[in-house]
């Protein structure tokens, strides 16, 4: 099959996506599929025109891969695509959103305000940090709006930190997110065409905590899978299906989650996972008894079956 791998684009998480996008042109590759690697840019619908590809496996994260962008010219161009389609992936970008359709589906997700620069800037959106203080109360966690690989969060344990906090998002994104800190183990909830698959536990260093570098750095972060939940896995994988149908997920994704004593809360949705040698949804597969080329093969029979759905009868 000729398959066209989408990495690398022109965002900020450029590198993390070619690491992707390499590992599964590599895997594709070895189970005997045509594999044409394109560094997504200005180039793209030509590209894929002059090549079609039977189907299109997107490695893309972030803005450009992770919105909706790259599907909806994938859509238009009648090619099939791995993961989810355009509407499941703008809202799961978009954090606010996600979190008012978790709110909607009753699904936990701790406490939250957001604002955009230009109320920052010219609505005095400043002279409300005090009130969202009492509503939030101490730490915080602020962080862009849209957007992964905990690019540009920041931990804010006082009032004192909050406005480099909020520079530090506002530097990745014309909107920002503060959001109740939630004391808990950190999770998360890989699925597979609505398949939850073993949790995984994240345990970083204090200082790592919201450390891009961490995320991807052998030997930063304490990874355990399965996750060792005794009776909280099912609430666990209960709140991470419930996102899965609440955000329209499709073919795969990751629901990170907290949780602390009063259970599980969902953080936020990733329509596109990473793929890379310490990403998260790999590592839950392999426990599933599922190895990377299979995983990879897996996503193309579904981009696959799910192109016959929006075919015409």
């Amino acid at each position: 099959m000729r398959v066209a791998v989408l990495k690398g684009g022109r965002g900020l998480e450029r590198q993390v996506s070619l690491r992707s996008g390499a590992r599964v042109a590599d895997a594709l590759a070895s189970l005997g599929h045509d594999v044409l690697a394109i560094d997504v840019g200005a180039e793209l619908v030509a590209t894929l025109k002059a090549e079609r590809p039977e189907v299109a496996f997107v490695a893309l994260h972030g803005v450009g891969g992770e919105d909706g962008t790259v599907q909806e010219l994938l859509e238009i161009l009648d090619i099939a695509h791995t993961g989810s389609g355009v509407a499941a992936c703008r809202r799961s970008m978009d954090k606010v959103a996600a979190k008012h359709a978790l709110l909607a589906a009753g699904v936990a997700t701790p406490d939250w305000v957001a604002f955009s620069s230009t109320a920052f800037r010219e609505l005095g959106a400043a002279e409300a940090l005090g009130e969202i203080e009492d509503r939030l109360g101490f730490p915080l966690v602020v962080k862009p709006a849209s957007g992964g690989s905990s690019l540009g969060v920041r931990f804010a344990a006082g009032a004192g930190k909050v406005p480099e906090a909020l520079v530090a998002a506002f530097s990745y994104d014309d909107r920002v997110l503060l959001e109740r800190h939630v004391d808990g183990r950190e999770l998360a909830v890989s699925l597979l065409a609505g398949i939850a698959l073993p949790a995984v536990e994240a345990r970083p260093r204090d200082e790592d905590r919201f450390n891009y570098e961490a995320r991807y750095e052998i030997g930063r972060t304490e990874y355990v899978c399965p996750a060792e939940l005794g009776a909280a896995e099912g609430p666990v994988l209960d709140a991470a299906l419930r996102t899965w149908d609440a955000l329209g997920l499709e073919g795969f994704g990751r629901v990170d989650l907290i949780l602390g004593d009063d259970g599980p809360q969902v953080l936020e949705a990733n329509a596109i996972p990473g793929l890379t040698d310490t990403s998260l949804l790999p590592m839950a597969a392999e426990a599933a008894g599922l190895g990377f080329e299979r995983l990879c093969e897996r996503l193309l029979e579904l981009a696959l079956e799910r192109e016959d759905r929006r075919a015409p009868v």
